[in-house]
C-alpha cells in the first residue's frame, strides 16, 4: 500500500514538472522569439518533451500561450505579495506596492503579454482564451495590492481600487513605452510623479 501511494505521488511530480517545463519554454520562447515564431515544436524541444506528452497537457496552442502567461504571473504576484508582507498599511506599503507592481509589469510579464494580445487580435481562439486569463490576473492583482489600504471602510476600500487600476494600466503604458525604446529617464519621472498624485489622493499628503 505504501509503495503503491510512493509510485502515484512521484508520477504525480512528474507530471507537473513536465507541465511547468512546457509552460517556462513557452514564456521563453514568447519573449525571444515573438509569438509568430514561437511553434509548438520548438517549445517541446527547449522543454525536453514529446509532442504527446505536450498534447496530453493542453490540447492546443492557445490554451498553452495562456497558461504559460497565467503561470508567470502567479509566481510575480506571489513575490508581490511577499514583498508587501512585512510593510505597515500606508505611505510605505502603497509606494512599495506601486514598485514592486512596475517590477512585475515591466519585465517578461509585460514582453510575453504584449505578443500574445497583439496576436490575438486576428486570431479568435486565441482572444477567446485570453480574455478570461487577463480579467483573472487584473482581479488577482487588486487583491493582492489591496492590502495597501490604510482603512477597511468602503470609502477607502474604493479609493484604493481606483488607484490600482489607474497604476494598473500605467504601468502597462510605461512598459509598452519600454518595449519600443523609449527614454527611461522620462518613464522613471512618470513613477515618480504618479507616486506623488496616489499619495495625495489617496492618504492626503
Amino acid at each position: 500500500m505504501v509503495s503503491t501511494t510512493r509510485t502515484h505521488r512521484t508520477q504525480q511530480e512528474r507530471r507537473e514538472q513536465t507541465r511547468e517545463a512546457l509552460l517556462d519554454a513557452t514564456i521563453t520562447c514568447l519573449v525571444e522569439l515573438g509569438y509568430a515564431r514561437t511553434t509548438v515544436q520548438e517549445i517541446c524541444a527547449r522543454a525536453g518533451v514529446s509532442r504527446g506528452a505536450q498534447q496530453h497537457h493542453f490540447t492546443t496552442k492557445a490554451e498553452l500561450m495562456t497558461a504559460a502567461l497565467e503561470h508567470l504571473f502567479d509566481r510575480l504576484i506571489a513575490e508581490v505579495v511577499a514583498g508587501a508582507a512585512g510593510l505597515a498599511p500606508g505611505r510605505e506599503r502603497l509606494i512599495k506596492g506601486i514598485d514592486m507592481l512596475w517590477a512585475a509589469y515591466s519585465g517578461t510579464l509585460s514582453t510575453a503579454a504584449v505578443e500574445l494580445w497583439v496576436a490575438a487580435r486576428t486570431d479568435p481562439e486565441l482572444r477567446d482564451a485570453l480574455l478570461p486569463v487577463d480579467r483573472a490576473l487584473g482581479h488577482a492583482t487588486l487583491q493582492a495590492l489591496r492590502a495597501a489600504a490604510e482603512s477597511e471602510s468602503p470609502e477607502s476600500a474604493g479609493q484604493a481600487e481606483t488607484m490600482l487600476l489607474l497604476t494598473i494600466n500605467l504601468v502597462r503604458g510605461l512598459a509598452l513605452d519600454a518595449m519600443i525604446g523609449g527614454d527611461p529617464g522620462r518613464r522613471a519621472r512618470l513613477l515618480e510623479e504618479w507616486k506623488a498624485a496616489a499619495l495625495q489622493r489617496y492618504l492626503g499628503e
